[in-house]
């Protein structure tokens, strides 16, 4: 089973509230959003976030130019079927995360979970030339991944586990690295999972 036919099994066989990465209110991603004071036509992407309800949320609070990517189209689905008339609101994007085609220049690249599930140097390297790309100077960054203490797999796959220093190396050259901290995630099964959120600002090129 390659990876997206993985994903697609489990958005058809598990409910929202059966993976390990659910939360009804992604309070961390929210106050790191919020924090930027960006204006409601702010550009976002949220990678990977077909069962988060970072979108709904944004949506709520005004934001009017979202984007929603997932490798799974059955999580495109459900997320489009829980939003209801909402769902206009958003541009919906069916896509691995480093195989992403697009010209858009966003003011706020969100990956909380998706980012850690790239194992191959190759495939890493080719996301960090994917968000110097397609995040605007002065753009930001805000990327949430397991810890050196967090686990190391999930959903039966080998993730990356990462410290700042870590996710500096990697996105370094083009991003300055902000902010970072690591924080416990309750999972839905009542164990925790140690997480690193970094933010970084695009650099202005000289």
């Amino acid at each position: 089973m390659n990876q997206k036919e993985h994903w697609e099994n489990v958005f058809s066989t598990k409910a929202e509230n059966e993976v390990s990465w659910y939360q009804k209110v992604p309070t961390t991603s929210l106050a790191l959003i919020e924090k930027l004071d960006l204006p409601k036509d702010a550009k976002i992407i949220d990678i990977g976030g077909g069962d988060s309800y970072l979108i709904d949320i944004l949506i709520e609070k005004g934001f009017t130019n979202l984007y929603l990517l997932d490798i799974s189209s059955n999580a495109i689905e459900r997320a489009k079927k829980r939003l209801g008339n909402h769902a206009s609101k958003v541009k919906f994007i069916v896509s691995k995360n480093i195989d992403l085609l697009t010209d858009e220049k966003f003011d706020v690249w969100h990956d909380r979970a998706s980012f850690h599930f790239l194992t191959d140097q190759n495939d890493i390297a080719k996301y960090a030339i994917l968000t110097n790309k397609n995040i605007k100077e002065k753009g930001t960054l805000l990327i949430g991944a397991f810890s050196e203490n967090g686990p190391k797999k999930c959903s039966g796959l080998d993730i990356t586990q990462y410290s700042a220093e870590k996710m500096n190396t990697i996105f370094g050259e083009n991003l300055e690295l902000i902010d970072s901290f690591t924080e416990n995630h309750q999972t839905p099964f009542d164990t925790t999972q140690n997480f690193i959120f970094c933010t970084f600002k695009k650099k202005i090129k000289c």
